[in-house]
């Protein structure tokens, strides 16, 4: 049967940064489906151009839920479509669609970035259907696929691009946002604050970029065996949401505690920070207190972001809450400790020691269990692109739109023996 839209009508709420969630209703549209979008601030309406269906929201937070319902009834909503399933006002929607039996669509950063961003049906992460699912179904689903593993496609450029629209959203809230007035941000800080953190991470690049290459050579020429402890942002949905801590500095603690009771004498320590930390969190001078505390000095290294694959080719093993860099410690086959929920938190990879016992003799995961759990991703939730450079986009939306208009969600699919072929998707160099 022909892919249609005709028939479906989609309300989007809360998209990435930037002008993705635009490009994608609009090609929704051509695709024969109805498209609104709902805005909570001036950064919302910034990069949707289609004022027409533009529905701004600009009551107290209190009045979300009935004016949720009263969207859905008036305008015949099937399908509702965001990214991330945490913050308050989706999961107050997502609760009210899935009482209506709306079908959800959830976009979030890649399981497997950077290189693929995800695309699941109902929820992510800790929400996600993969949480459901053993290797032994994977295993069995992927029996009727013949096609190789591919290989990584080429760069998208996001990381500038990522920080860029994350200012001008910023920038427009706290400029332009008269209109909504009751906007109340999902994280901690201000707008202020956050366009302020963006905007000194954008000039403060080359100085980071500095010191990265400074402290990722002496690390590279120490010659010494390492574990790296993979950080987060602290107000990411999955380390608040999906996790038992409610800082970096708990985790960090416990990190510490660990290594300093198990790991050989010789044995040090690399914390690597999140690519996009800004300094909301005083991750360095927590660092420099628990190496003191615990007496490894000389032992313990800080990189601030970056990419990890320079690091990971000669770390020992890796402990980190539920971040998505993990997959990069699987796929190398490396020991990992996780203590977080994680889509990839399945017994075949993730060691159950206690923690001074894994950094003692960390045990490797089985490669071969991951390598079909990471097959069964790339034929199902994980597609090649990238939301905020030009050329991301471009990737992203040659595929997404077909698998939003399926009629089943790409595990169900893929499960079911009735997933479309996904060959298309390999050769992207």
């Amino acid at each position: 049967m022909r892919i249609s839209g005709d028939g479906r009508r989609f309300v989007f709420l809360q998209g990435p940064h930037g002008p993705f969630f635009n490009r994608l209703g609009r090609m929704l549209r051509q695709a024969g489906a109805r498209v609104w979008r709902v805005g909570f601030n001036q950064g919302d309406a910034a990069f949707w151009r289609d004022k027409a269906h533009y529905i701004p929201f600009d009551a107290p937070p209190q009045d979300w839920p009935a004016t949720f319902r009263q969207i859905v009834a008036q305008h015949g909503i099937t399908d509702v479509v965001l990214y991330g399933d945490i913050r308050p006002i989706h999961a107050q929607a997502l609760a009210i669609a899935r009482e209506l039996g709306l079908e959800i669509h959830v976009f979030e950063e890649g399981y497997l970035r950077p290189y693929w961003v995800t695309y699941e049906r109902g929820g992510s992460n800790g929400n996600s259907a993969l949480m459901g699912l053993s290797v032994a179904q994977m295993r069995a689903a992927l029996k009727k696929c013949d096609l190789e593993l591919p290989d990584p496609p080429a760069h998208w450029g996001d990381m500038r691009h990522h920080i860029f629209y994350g200012a001008l959203y910023h920038f427009c809230v706290m400029t332009l946002n008269r209109r909504y007035r009751n906007f109340r941000p999902h994280r901690a800080l201000s707008v202020g604050q956050e366009f302020r953190l963006y905007a000194k991470r954008l000039w403060a690049l080359p100085l980071v970029a500095l010191e990265r290459r400074v402290a990722q050579w002496r690390i590279r020429n120490g010659g010494f065996p390492y574990h790296l402890v993979l950080l987060q942002l602290e107000h990411d949905s999955s380390f608040q949401a999906h996790s038992p801590f409610s800082s970096q500095t708990e985790f960090l603690e416990l990190a510490f505690q660990g290594f300093a009771a198990g790991a050989p004498q010789h044995h040090h320590l690399v914390i690597k920070a999140h690519p996009l930390e800004d300094g909301r969190a005083p991750l360095r001078k927590v660092v420099r207190r628990l190496t003191q505390q615990h007496g490894l000095n000389g032992r313990v290294h800080f990189v601030r972001g970056g990419k990890l694959a320079a690091l990971l080719n000669h770390a020992r093993s890796a402990v980190t809450v539920n971040s998505t860099a993990a997959q990069q410690v699987l796929w190398r086959g490396m020991p990992l400790k996780i203590f977080g929920r994680a889509v990839y938190d399945k017994p075949e990879f993730v060691s159950d020691q206690p923690l001074a016992e894994f950094f003692a003799q960390p045990r490797r995961p089985d490669a071969r269990a991951y390598r079909r759990y990471r097959h069964f991703l790339l034929e199902t939730s994980q597609i090649p692109g990238g939301y905020y450079s030009l050329r991301g986009r471009r990737q992203l939306m040659r595929h997404v739109v077909d698998m939003m208009l399926a009629g089943q969600d790409p595990y169900t699919a893929l499960l079911d023996g009735k997933a479309a072929p996904r060959q298309q998707l390999r050769m992207v160099r």
